[in-house]
């Protein structure tokens, strides 16, 4: 089936929240990719989801901030991080829309193995950071563990005015309300997200420089990315549940 129209708020609400943790700040890049390159690194039941007959392969680069899991207190030092991920945008057999994680690097090893063993997601544990002044904000990363070691991205970009009205692609890329995944043990499995509407910004890139995409198995990106900044959400991420086959 189609899938089901992009929503600037949550399309179903989440329950009993798993973690909750807040995205301050995050930056989208983007390039479009063919679907069939992308189609072979979903999860069974998900085909790539499309804007325009093209899907797109996100590197986002963000902080987080305030972890907390199953309502607990954020635990110091676990519970802020800096984080990269690498990501394809999904649609399940039911019609509705997710990402699907090719990689994310985070500084903390203790978050990457439970989202590694919770659900699936291919953490990497990296050696990171982040600085931000006035307009501009860099983060910088270079994979630890597992390989391939090495795989780095530098990214740094200059903020501008904010976005009055998100365009049909913006919308596309931000407006996600769930991940696919695939659990240890190979079934494929879907996790809710609900948070408020993205504020958005115009941006522009100063530098980049990374081999993440590629090493996520997709070719190296060509020419510029779409850009989009934004001060960040606080996310409310369900548990995983695996997919209906149909």
């Amino acid at each position: 089936m189609d899938g089901e129209p992009v929503t600037a708020e949550p399309a179903r609400r989440v329950g009993r929240s798993v973690f909750t943790q807040a995205w301050e700040p995050t930056v989208f890049l983007h390039w479009p990719v063919d679907p069939d390159a992308a189609a072979r690194l979903m999860p069974k039941g998900c085909r790539p989801d499309t804007f325009e007959g093209l899907t797109y392969v996100g590197l986002i680069p963000l902080v987080i901030r305030r972890v907390r899991t199953l309502g607990t207190p954020p635990v110091p030092y676990l519970s802020t991080f800096t984080e990269l991920n690498v990501r394809l945008y999904s649609v399940d057999a039911a019609g509705r829309r997710g990402i699907v994680f090719l990689s994310l690097e985070a500084e903390r090893l203790v978050p990457v193995l439970v989202a590694q063993a919770t659900y699936g997601l291919p953490y990497k544990w990296a050696k990171m950071s982040y600085e931000n002044c006035g307009d501009e904000h860099t983060w910088h990363s270079v994979r630890r563990w597992p390989g391939p070691h090495q795989a780095h991205a530098h990214v740094r970009v200059s903020v501008g005015a904010p976005m009055v009205q998100p365009d049909p692609l913006a919308m596309f890329l931000t407006a996600r309300w769930a991940l696919h995944t695939t659990l240890p043990g190979g079934r494929s499995a879907r996790a809710a997200t609900e948070h408020a509407v993205w504020g958005l910004h115009e941006a522009t890139v100063d530098e980049l420089d990374e081999t993440v995409i590629e090493a996520g198995g997709l070719p190296a990106p060509v020419g510029e990315p779409h850009v989009m900044f934004s001060p960040g959400v606080t996310a409310r991420i369900g548990p995983p549940e695996r997919l209906e086959r149909h």
